[in-house]
């Protein structure tokens, strides 16, 4: 619940622990970016797809969430400018073993990270014929397929810089298929506001999360502490390239190339039924 102290908003706030969240907000919770409109009285890092159900029932106030899941919400949260994870070569990869399967990819069992994640979305929009979805965390896709237990699965985070390792093949690079298709960016996670925030206080902490990120940027080595802590066993270089890979100009602020990337991937996943009628003209604002 947002309340105010003396003038000050407290404001409870979500990100995942992968690298590149921690890496942003980083200087932002240790108290390096000054706030004055608002303090962050508590803040929760979960799975990406336990933020998407949160933010269903608006238990956050300011959180990270997929695209997909934003796109559910817009009548309760306001997007931000900064913070999202929205690139090139990033998006999630559809991947299988070597295991029999049957033969046509309608028919396979593919694990996907979450109903609300983009992933997910981005399945249905390449293969709309694929309705076998076995909905799972992200860390766990790689242990089943291995398992036999599905036939493929769609993988992201630090998944995608060691699946070949485990023996896996890539079917095919989701966010490739998107950038040959749309000629766009894809768009994977944001960071979103109630719409109850007073919006200079939104103002204010949209500007804190792109100091933050500036900060990370100039200050790389110190930040590694508080990334570790949360990566658990992940590999030093792993965590670069994960940091490298969706830490970007665009999550500095989406900019005009991102905004019409967003408006793209809600108008095809409202085509195809996903999305409520309001969400197939892009995100209804923004800070």
């Amino acid at each position: 619940m947002v309340s105010e102290m003396s003038d000050t908003v407290s404001l409870r706030l979500g990100y995942s622990p992968c690298p590149n969240d921690t890496y942003i907000f980083n200087a932002l919770v240790h108290g390096r970016i000054p706030l004055s409109q608002c303090k962050i009285a508590a803040v929760q890092l979960e799975d990406v797809e336990t933020l998407n159900e949160w933010a269903l029932e608006k238990r956050l106030d300011i959180t990270k969430l997929s695209f997909h899941a934003f796109a559910h919400v817009q009548e309760h949260y306001t997007l931000l400018r900064s913070g999202a994870a929205l690139g090139r070569g990033c998006g999630p990869l559809l991947i299988t073993g070597s295991r029999s399967k049957p033969a046509r990819l309608a028919d396979w069992k593919i694990a996907v990270p979450g109903k609300y994640t983009t992933a997910a979305l981005l399945l249905r929009l390449f293969q709309p014929a694929c309705r076998h979805l076995v909905v799972m965390r992200f860390d766990q896709i790689m242990t089943a397929l291995a398992a036999g237990e599905v036939d493929a699965g769609v993988i992201i985070h630090e998944s995608r810089f060691t699946y070949q390792d485990l023996g896996f093949v890539c079917l095919q690079d989701l966010g490739e298929w998107w950038e040959q298709t749309t000629g766009l960016p894809i768009p994977l996670g944001c960071i979103a506001a109630k719409k109850s925030i007073p919006a200079a206080v939104k103002e204010e902490f949209d500007r804190a999360i792109a100091a933050s990120i500036h900060w990370a940027d100039t200050h790389y080595e110190e930040g590694w502490g508080y990334i570790r802590t949360h990566a658990q066993e992940m590999d030093i270089q792993v965590m670069r390239s994960h940091i490298a890979l969706y830490v970007n100009e665009f999550s500095k602020d989406i900019g005009r190339e991102g905004a019409l990337a967003i408006g793209e991937l809600f108008k095809r996943g409202a085509e195809i039924g996903l999305f409520p009628v309001h969400a197939d003209n892009g995100p209804a604002e923004s800070v």
